[in-house]
C-alpha cells in the first residue's frame, strides 16, 4: 500500500473513532414508510428521539426506537463512566436503504397472477457528540 493510501486509511480510521453506529438488516417493512419516521429524528437530540419513537404510531418506531437504545449503549461501551446530557448525544446519520424483496403472486380472474412484492429495508444510525464538534468550529473561526 502506498503511503497516499495508507495516510487516507489511518485519517479515515480516526474519524470512524468518535462515530457510534448501530445497523438493523432486512427490517420486514417498507423502505418508504420507515423514512417517514427516520426523518423525524434525523438530527434531534438523542432523548427527544427516544421519545418522539415511544409515542409514534407507525409499525416502525418501535423497531427504530430498539436500534436507537443499541447505539447508545455502543456509546457507552466506549466511554465508560460519561453521561450522555453532559456530552449532548444527537442523531448524526440516519439511513433506510432498500433490502431484499419477497416476490409472491397472489391469485387474480381469468386465471392469472398478480405479483405481490414484499419489501425489507436496512436501517443504519450514527449518533454524534455537539461537544466533540464545537472545539472544531471554534478553531475555525478563530483562523478568520
Amino acid at each position: 500500500m502506498g503511503s497516499r493510501k495508507r495516510n487516507s486509511a489511518e485519517a479515515r480510521k480516526e474519524a470512524n473513532k468518535t462515530l457510534y453506529v448501530a445497523k438493523l438488516m432486512n427490517n420486514p417493512t417498507s423502505p418508504r414508510k420507515t423514512r417517514l419516521v427516520a426523518d423525524l429524528i434525523r438530527g434531534v437530540d438523542v432523548d427527544k428521539a427516544l421519545a418522539i419513537l415511544q409515542y409514534n404510531p407507525r409499525e416502525s418506531a418501535p423497531k427504530m426506537r430498539k436500534l436507537l437504545l443499541s447505539a447508545i449503549a455502543n456509546w457507552q461501551a466506549k466511554n465508560e463512566g460519561a453521561r450522555i446530557e453532559d456530552h449532548a448525544l444527537y442523531v448524526k446519520q440516519i439511513m433506510v436503504d432498500e433490502g431484499r424483496t419477497m416476490k409472491r403472486m397472489r391469485t387474480a380472474p381469468q386465471g392469472r397472477g398478480y405479483r405481490i412484492r414484499k419489501r425489507s429495508n436496512h436501517i443504519t444510525i450514527i449518533l454524534g457528540s455537539r461537544t466533540d464538534e464545537m472545539p472544531a468550529a471554534t478553531a475555525t473561526e478563530e483562523n478568520k
